[in-house]
């Protein structure tokens, strides 16, 4: 890897921790030079405005995202530990804050403030979660693992808000055991009752 991928790599890291900690409008370009000690005309050397720092940054984000859930899918076949594993990521991000809210849904509740590109990415990602997680509850509806109540678009989109409000809760509450305590419930639902 060259010294030009290690620095822009080393920008966006930093963006993104900096996005979790304050939001869009909680950074500037002069933090992040402090943080990985290079001078600002070299961040916007890779990334001219704010804009498409952040706009860079989400879709990698998104990259990353869908390459764990195609992992995901590649080793797990039961929709049910699916969702599991998939609420399961998030506990461990947050128990050890190596990632301790989704930077889509952190932006998302800034979406008023955010420029058009970046909100475009964001979007994309909300869709692109929701596609999966429909996916995953057609089929476990379709063999007989999962029961719904709804139709699996509707279910999907109540998860996705449920996974996203736990991450706001245990953030709220300074505890990230209070995610596991709010996502639990959403998956017994789905679990079939004899």
């Amino acid at each position: 890897m060259s010294n030009l991928s290690t620095t822009a790599d080393d920008i966006l890291a930093c963006a993104r921790s900096l996005i979790v900690a304050g939001g869009y409008n909680g950074f500037s370009y002069a933090d992040i030079a402090s943080v990985v000690g290079i001078r600002k005309p070299s961040i916007h050397h890779h990334f001219p405005s704010k804009a498409d720092l952040v706009r860079t940054l989400v879709a990698r984000y998104r990259e990353e995202a869908e390459s764990g859930i195609a992992n995901l899918e590649r080793h797990i076949s039961d929709p049910l530990e699916q969702l599991r594993s998939y609420t399961g990521y998030w506990e461990a991000c947050i128990a050890d804050a190596s990632a301790p809210f989704c930077v889509c849904a952190l932006l998302a509740s800034q979406l008023p403030v955010l420029p058009e590109e970046v909100a475009v990415e964001v979007r994309a990602h909300f869709r692109s979660l929701s596609a999966w997680l429909t996916s995953v509850l057609e089929r476990g509806q379709r063999q007989g693992i999962l029961q719904l109540t709804c139709s699996p678009r509707v279910e999907a989109e109540a998860f996705m808000a449920g996974v996203h409000g736990a991450m706001l809760s245990a953030r709220a509450y300074g505890d990230p055991k209070m995610f596991g305590v709010v996502t639990t419930p959403l998956l017994e639902r789905f679990a079939p009752r004899h």
